[in-house]
């Protein structure tokens, strides 16, 4: 059977921590951030985590 590879597009966007989650960068932190309020950047500044299907999902594109 042939070796898998990895998904090359999952790979520069999620890092899978030393515990396993699959963490990610949230959106709308790139521009119009004048009108976003400073607690909202701060939260959406914070990395986030796929649970569930998705991170199951995530790590199958990445071969863990």
């Amino acid at each position: 059977m042939p070796k898998l590879k990895t998904h090359s597009g999952t790979k520069k966007r999620v890092q899978i921590t030393k515990t396993g989650k699959v963490v990610r960068r949230h959106a709308r932190l790139n521009h119009f951030l004048q009108k976003k309020s400073a607690s909202r950047k701060r939260r959406l500044n914070r990395p986030d985590t796929f649970t569930g299907h998705n991170a199951r999902n995530i790590k199958r594109r990445l071969g863990v």
